[in-house]
């Protein structure tokens, strides 16, 4: 059993699922750009209509009060408020997230707003994009804009979703958008958007009530040496650094770590950090959002081909700046869709980990779940037993995290619907909910069931 007060929530992202992309004044955004170039989203697939939630929210918060949960986490596209990223807000944008935010709270569901899931407007990447500091400049004009607009409906917000992708996949690996694969760049972007995230946080609490919440989404990686000889051992402190530590530093301690700087030396000397960002970086916060699917396995001294991209895509060029000696093993157990391995114990060690590190922050799980080969039966049922296994087994290791001390408040399956699953398209299903791409019906699938019953009672079955 889980407490009362425990938050039970599932998420989505705009790109993913809104679609509308040239709709009431919305602009490129980085993802628009990228999808769009061939040979970069498999099957050309886009989200120019994705599950077209802009136009059938009203029936996606119908299938939200039927699972009966306490809340929604959806992001804001910021293309759709700001197109260019500078300038006035387009009202018809912000009216839509007026509409959903009204509709939710008339079913008692709260809106957790995220400003970024990766959608920067394309004219911010021509300009130079998350290397440059300009853009964590405007992405605190945008903070406060939207906080302006929906501070009165909305009291949770999250800054940024996964800066590791944005800043390691986008920019080293080149397997998410904007695709460039220069490691310095990376590192800049690493920090700016650390420095975007402090801005916002101060734009947020001047904006909103002082009871509202602001937090941010980390997808903390769960890192483990192949063995405990020392090359292995330093191997993963070495990702850890570069998956975690490069933002929990700045943004939870008030530095980076000094081997993160001595592992990158060869390739900057971090004269990109100016007196005062550090600084800025670290602001307070009132949860820390924790995004896990499944563990990353490591070992030193000698590289392989595969650079270890979280299975968002391969590439020849790797995401790990400065760390080209390293290599990435798979993870023994049963795996998804995404080839992740199946592991709920990385879940629980990495939570039991954050609440020793970050002992008075508080800790929600804004994402988890997985993917799998969903299909509609004769029937017209889509039952996924292998997903509500997953599930079953990785609440079972949040209870049990909490149960040694970590302080744990909240769930967010991942995700509300099946979407565009960036790199891979609409060729992986991680909803609650089946959709039908070429009708857009919507199918909840048994997992839905089985959640919503966990919704109700709190209570996760043996």
């Amino acid at each position: 059993m889980f407490p009362p007060s425990f938050l039970w929530g599932t998420a989505t992202a705009a790109y993913q699922i809104e679609g509308a992309a040239a709709e009431d004044g919305r602009t490129p955004s980085i993802w628009d750009t990228y999808a769009r170039t061939p040979g970069k989203v498999r099957n050309g697939d886009t989200g120019d209509v994705a599950t077209d939630h802009y136009h059938r929210w009203r029936e996606d918060i119908a299938l939200l009060a039927d699972l009966g949960v306490g809340a929604y986490r959806f992001s804001l596209a910021w293309p759709r408020i700001q197109p260019t990223g500078r300038g006035p807000a387009v009202q018809k944008g912000l009216d839509f997230y007026r509409r959903l935010t009204d509709a939710l709270l008339e079913h008692g569901i709260e809106p957790v707003a995220t400003l970024y899931h990766w959608d920067l407007p394309q004219e911010l990447e021509d300009a130079g994009g998350w290397p440059e500091r300009v853009t964590a400049e405007r992405f605190a004009e945008y903070a406060g804009m939207a906080a302006e607009a929906l501070g009165d409906r909305v009291s949770t917000w999250t800054t940024l979703n996964e800066p590791w992708c944005s800043a390691f996949l986008g920019y080293a690996s080149g397997v998410h958008a904007p695709g460039r694969t220069d490691p310095v760049a990376a590192l800049r972007a690493a920090h700016h958007l650390n420095l975007a995230h402090g801005r916002a946080v101060q734009a947020l609490r001047a904006a909103l009530p002082p009871a509202a919440q602001v937090s941010v989404t980390l997808n903390v990686h769960h890192v483990r040496p192949r063995s405990q000889a020392a090359a292995d051992v330093d191997a993963a402190r070495r990702i850890d650094a570069l998956a975690n530590r490069v933002f929990t530093g700045p943004m939870l301690e008030g530095a980076y770590p000094e081997d993160l700087l001595r592992d990158t030396a060869a390739l900057t000397d971090w004269s990109f950090v100016r007196d005062g960002d550090v600084r800025e970086s670290h602001q307070r916060l009132d949860f820390l959002g924790v995004n896990y699917y499944t563990p990353t396995l490591v070992s030193g001294g000698a590289p392989s081909s595969d650079h270890g991209s979280d299975g968002h895509g391969a590439s020849a060029h790797s995401p790990w700046p400065g760390a080209d000696d390293v290599s990435f093993h798979r993870s023994p157990g049963a795996r998804t869709a995404m080839d992740w391995a199946v592991d709920p114990s990385g879940l629980h060690e990495l939570l039991v980990r954050l609440s020793g590190d970050f002992p008075r922050l508080p800790l929600v799980i804004t994402e988890n779940g997985a993917a799998f080969d969903d299909y509609v039966d004769p029937s017209g049922e889509v039952n996924d037993p292998d997903r509500i296994a997953y599930l079953r087994g990785h609440l079972a290791a949040v209870h049990s995290a909490m149960q040694a001390g970590a302080d744990v408040r909240g769930y967010f399956l991942w995700s509300l619907l099946d979407n565009f699953e960036w790199g891979y398209g609409y060729s992986r299903r991680f909803g609650a909910v089946y959709v039908d791409y070429p009708t857009g019906t919507r199918i909840p699938k048994a997992s839905a069931r089985w959640y919503a019953q966990v919704a109700r009672t709190g209570e996760v079955d043996a």
